[in-house]
């Protein structure tokens, strides 16, 4: 008889409950110690903003100023106070990967609050982009998640922060939708057939980094929001991905604080 076939090595060999080997809390040590760097907390409200636009624009019109002791190898920090809240706001993490290795070393710095807000391609035609889409699941078509949760078709943001930020959109000029999103390492690898086997599912966008931030949320315990600007159709329409005035920065900004406020009771 032939072997049985081997588990997939990205589900082999994983030990959920299991400590972590390399820890961030060891990386960021290592990191000051080369650097010269102090050992100072980020903000506690933390944004990673995989396009970029929103750290471009604020230090561009000077509301945003590189934080000098953020001791991660691969990105910048910038802190801001938008409408009396300090952010701390993480650039171009873009994908799943790069998104929960920027989160552990936020939450291991002094983080409290995640929220991502990355742009993304619709699949469900509710409205005419852009607009924003809350996550409340998304579909695990990526790698990282499974190195922190079991298999399973989703992953969920967690349901207390879905009630407090429940209505905290409604006095916004933007529209902000809620619902499932599809989370792709693959971009460029979104087939027609794919796209409609997601339509079909009702997923409402297609992004990159919700579903292992959402894993790594409720493996670690920690309190991660994800939204999707939908701005594009995949490019299959001439003049896409358009945010908006100053790209998107304003409204998007805007969501980012309407949240903030809602989740804060969850900081303490």
């Amino acid at each position: 008889m032939p072997p049985p076939p081997k588990a997939s090595p990205i589900l082999a060999d994983k030990l959920y409950a299991a400590k972590a080997a390399f820890t961030p809390e060891n990386l960021l040590r290592e990191a000051r110690r080369q650097k010269g760097l102090l050992d100072a907390p980020v903000p506690r409200i933390c944004v990673l903003d995989p396009d970029g636009d929103m750290v471009r624009q604020l230090k561009a019109a000077g509301r945003a100023h590189l934080d000098p002791t953020w001791a991660c190898y691969h990105t910048d920090l910038y802190r801001t106070t938008q409408e009396g809240l300090e952010l701390g706001l993480v650039g171009c993490a873009v994908g799943a990967p790069f998104a929960v290795l920027v989160a552990e070393q936020l939450f291991a710095s002094g983080c409290c609050l995640l929220i991502s807000m990355t742009s993304a391609g619709r699949l469900a035609e509710v409205r005419q982009p852009p607009y924003f889409v809350l996550i409340e699941t998304a579909l695990r078509d990526e790698g990282t998640s499974y190195h922190y949760l079991p298999p399973a078709e989703f992953s969920t943001a967690n349901p207390k922060l879905l009630d407090r930020v429940n209505g905290a959109f409604s006095h916004l000029r933007i529209a902000v939708e809620k619902g499932a999103t599809w989370t792709t390492d693959a971009p460029f690898r979104e087939t027609a057939e794919t796209i409609a086997a997601m339509k079909a599912k009702g997923l409402l966008a297609v992004e990159m980094e919700a579903a292992a931030l959402y894993a790594f949320g409720e493996a670690r315990r920690k309190p991660v929001l994800c939204f999707a600007h939908v701005t594009n159709q995949m490019a299959l329409v001439e003049g896409d991905f358009e945010k908006g005035d100053a790209d998107g920065t304003l409204d998007a900004m805007a969501v980012i604080v309407a949240a903030a406020r809602a989740c804060r009771v969850e900081l303490g």
